[in-house]
């Protein structure tokens, strides 16, 4: 368990192999602006991963609306520092064509993807 910003975060362990997974679990939102992307990720890397599931309810809407350029840059430190994400959810309510093909596209690399369920997360984050 650690704190981010006053909002308490657990670690659920996902090993497959030698690969170590963190989902992240919280009862509020872990990312409500750009910082905070960057505070996860470098938290979640000091206990020793870097692969990371995270919830969609855990994400601020704001995320999700490409034109403030929010998952932009997110995303883009995660690439940077080779951190590999799944964020885990329903996207079908999201009907802006931009966040279909964002989600359509990155969902082809491995980068970052966007997944419907934890199984699924942790399968295409242990390839």
């Amino acid at each position: 368990m650690f704190a981010n910003k006053s909002r308490i975060m657990e670690i659920i362990p996902h090993m497959v192999g030698e690969i170590k997974i963190a989902e992240v679990i919280s009862d509020g939102l872990i990312i409500q602006q750009q910082g905070d992307g960057t505070d996860l990720m470098g938290n979640v890397y000091y206990e020793g991963y870097d692969r990371i599931i995270l919830h969609q309810e855990n994400i601020t809407e704001d995320f999700f609306d490409l034109k403030n350029g929010m998952a932009g840059e997110i995303l883009q430190k995660f690439s940077t520092y080779r951190v590999r994400l799944a964020i885990v959810g329903n996207f079908s309510h999201y009907n802006k064509k931009s966040l279909q093909d964002f989600i359509f596209e990155s969902n082809k690399g491995r980068q970052v993807n966007f997944l419907p369920s934890v199984d699924e997360a942790v399968k295409k984050l242990s390839l």
